[in-house]
Order: structure tokens, then sequence, then C-alpha cells
């Protein structure tokens, strides 16, 4: 049989996202959704390999999709040792790191060691594409001003690196000849100097950058150190503070930016200050990347799931848009991003990496 699709897999913390891609086309797509009564039998996420794998061959079974049809597999990657951008081949190393949490524990760290899993009852090429260990950075941008605390790279960097690409198509130039400051706007908000098709700097969208509709994101730091010492909250409570119950959430009582509109729709005027102010905090940080690039910026785009707010995206290109010209990416196709990295190097347009040739595993 011909092989002629890839197969993308996306593990979330309660479901796993599976497409089928013919060539740029996605033909079949599905979430795996998972109860909790399941996963909390598992005490590491590695250790609910084989139970989301089988689920996925009896997807692919119901589907009646041979594991011979398909051409190579991609799986989202998760929190490894910092490493440049690009589409990487899972490899033994990679996958030793997946399974001890390297920089944490996340689902998407199931990505590769599923995608591999799979592609090796096959002998076909098994790859991640841009996870959020991405680190592009010039050193200057790692100086944080206290020598303990370096600034990290944890980036959205899979839906950056995709509408960098597809803008540098629809120009009809390289993406490594395209300067950008973009702005993933969803759950947690980063926003990102692109040079040269490189994230050379970006906010830790967990701790830093604007607040976002569930992160606090920035804080006035020596008020944040009071509250820690104050006897009020546990270390877990802070952290659930700042994320989880920051942001919109700390002021509104819900991460809903659908919500919050309506209730301005509605002439809550405290609801608008509160969004607004969201708003103008990215502004703000878009114009301070703007300053990472000097000034060259070829366009400043605006996506993630926020960016599907109209009152949201017209307020901050008030601000933004005498910097450069804004472009509108609603949304996030992680499954077509994965797939499209995947068809990049199937096409010859890049070769993939290789984990321990990027990274140091020595330590």
């Amino acid at each position: 049989m011909e092989r002629n699709f890839v197969l993308a897999i996306n593990p979330g913390s309660t479901s796993t996202k599976v497409s089928i891609f013919e060539r740029e086309q996605e033909i079949k797509t599905f979430k795996i959704d998972h109860r909790k009564e399941d996963l909390e039998k598992y005490k590491k996420i590695a250790d609910q390999y084989e139970y989301r794998l089988r689920l996925i061959k009896d997807w692919l079974e119901a589907e009646n999709i041979s594991t011979d049809a398909l051409i190579a597999i991609v799986g989202r990657g998760g929190l490894l040792r910092s490493m440049p951008g690009g589409t990487y081949s899972v490899t033994d190393a990679m996958i030793e790191d997946l399974k001890v949490g390297i920089q944490g524990e996340h689902a998407s760290n199931l990505g590769g060691m599923l995608a591999k899993g799979l592609a090796d009852l096959e002998n076909i090429p098994s790859y991640i594409v841009d996870p959020v260990a991405v680190d592009e950075f010039h050193d200057i941008a790692r100086i944080s001003g206290l020598k303990e605390i370096p600034r990290k790279s944890l980036v959205h960097a899979l839906n950056i690196k995709a509408v960098s690409h597809r803008r540098a198509k629809e120009l009809n130039r390289n993406f490594e000849d395209l300067n950008l400051v973009v702005a993933h706007l969803g759950g947690g908000i980063s926003i990102a100097a692109v040079e040269k098709g490189k994230i050379i700097d970006v906010n830790n969208a967990k701790e830093m950058g604007p607040f976002s509709p569930d992160r606090a994101g920035t804080l006035p730091v020596g008020d944040l150190v009071k509250l820690c010492y104050s006897g009020k909250y546990t270390l877990n409570e802070m952290k659930t503070m700042l994320q989880g119950e920051g942001g919109l959430f700390s002021y509104l009582d819900t991460m809903d930016g659908r919500e919050v509109e309506e209730r301005i729709k509605n002439g809550d005027n405290y609801a608008r200050l509160i969004y607004d102010a969201m708003a103008y905090q990215i502004g703000k940080e878009i114009g301070s990347y703007a300053t990472v690039l000097y000034g060259h910026i070829d366009n400043i785009i605006l996506t993630g799931g926020l960016s599907y707010s109209n009152y949201l995206v017209d307020r901050i290109k008030e601000m933004i848009d005498f910097i450069s010209e804004v472009i509108v990416y609603p949304g996030e196709d992680e499954m077509e991003a994965l797939n499209k990295g995947a068809q990049r190097v199937i096409n010859g347009e890049e070769r993939a990496k290789i984990y321990e040739d990027e990274v140091s595993i020595s330590g």
C-alpha cells in the first residue's frame, strides 16, 4: 500500500486529539476524551502512555485506517531541554527526557512518546514540532537583574512559528528573512520577537508579561514578596493565585472573554476597565518587543483564541498600528501546525533536527 498519510497526535490534560492528513488536507480528526477517574490511576504523566496508545489504536481501527498507510507520525512536543525551533526526529534520548519530565510534568510530554511508539511498529519516521521548550534567545535576553534568576524561554512556539511561516508564504518571502512581533493571545499570553525566523526574546507566559484570562503576569515584585511572606497563603496557594486564579479570573471571577464582553455590552464598566487593562498591557508589551528588533519589523501578528475578539483586537491595534501593519490570525490550529512541520521535512524544505545534536545531555 502506498503511504500517503500523516497522523498528528496532540495529548492534552483531559483529552488526546488525533488527526489524519493527506499532504495539507485534514481528512479525519477526533478528540479522545479521558475520564478523570481513568487518569487518576497513574502516578506520573508518562505512566499514561500505554492507556493513551491503546485508545489511539482503537480509533484508527474504528476509522478503518491501517498504520501501513502512514508515511510519518508527528506528536506535540513537550517540556524538553532548551532547544532551537524546528521539526525533530524522535530519538531514544528525547524519549528518556520526556519520561522523566526534564523541565516538568505536562501531558504534551506524551506526544513524542506516542508518535514513536506507533511509528516504530511500521518503521516510519516520528517527529515533534516546535515544543514550548524552544530557546533561541540572544544571551543578553537571559539577564534578569538578579543573578540567581535567569530569564527563560518557555513559549507558545508551535503556533508562533506556524503563523510566522504562514505570513512568509503569503508575502512570498523566506521565513528566515522576516522580522515579526507575534502575540499569542490565549489562556496564556506570549509576546515574541521573531528575528529571521528565530524567537530571540519572549515573556515567560506562565509568570511574566500581560495578565491573561487566568494568569497574573508581571506583578509589582515588592508587594508580591510581602504577600508570599504574609503567612496567609501556602506555596501551592500562591502558585494557584499566579497561574489558574490570576488575570481576568482574579478581578471578574471568569476566564471567558466572551462572558466579559457580554458584561460590557450590558453596561458593566468595571468589566470594561479590566478588559481594557488586559488590552493595554498586551499593547505595551508588543511595543517593548518592537524595540528588541530595533523597529525593523515586517508585521505584527495577533493570534490565539482571544484574537477572535474584535473588541480586544481593536483596542490593541489603537496602541500599536503606528509600529507596523497588524495581521490577525484568530485561533490556533495545533494539528495543522504539527502536520505542516512534518510536511516541510517530508517535502525536503527542512531537514529534521536531532535532539542530541542540539542540546546538552550531560548533567
